[in-house]
């Protein structure tokens, strides 16, 4: 069951950050360069389909990868551990993508437009920075660290 659960895991991240990775290098700079909202929007219309579901399958099968590996929650939060510590990070790396992605959801995009095309820019980069460092706090937890 773990090799399952841990597949999921990774598929449901490559996808995350490999379409964010997509978003930031070709479809923003075109979007910018055109200061057109339509194009971003076009492109997460479709990406929402697969990346939302990918984020959520990443989150549940995290939660459980967590929970195998360190059974006391509150543990995740004492940083006792390289183990620990390297969730506590993931949990908030999580926050923050939640945050922005509120944000953008709320704040941003019903206000997009070419004036504003450059903030949303910077939530896609930030959060394209953030799927990195979830893969490579993973890679840190499978690893054991450097």
């Amino acid at each position: 069951m773990h090799y399952v659960i841990l597949s999921l895991h990774l598929l449901g991240a490559a996808i995350w950050t490999g379409g964010h990775i997509v978003l930031a290098t070709t479809v923003l700079p075109r979007a910018l360069k055109a200061r057109d909202p339509g194009i971003l929007l076009r492109f997460e219309q479709g990406y929402e389909k697969v990346g939302m579901p990918a984020l959520l399958v990443q989150v549940a099968t995290g939660l459980w990868l967590a929970w195998q590996m360190s059974p006391s929650i509150a543990a995740w939060f004492g940083r006792d551990g390289a183990l620990e510590t390297a969730i506590l990070v993931k949990l908030l790396i999580l926050l923050t993508t939640a945050g922005f992605a509120v944000n953008a959801r709320f704040r941003v995009i019903p206000n997009l437009s070419p004036e504003t095309l450059p903030i949303m820019g910077w939530h896609i980069r930030a959060v394209t920075v953030l799927s990195v460092l979830f893969v490579l706090a993973g890679a840190f937890i499978r690893t054991g660290g450097w």
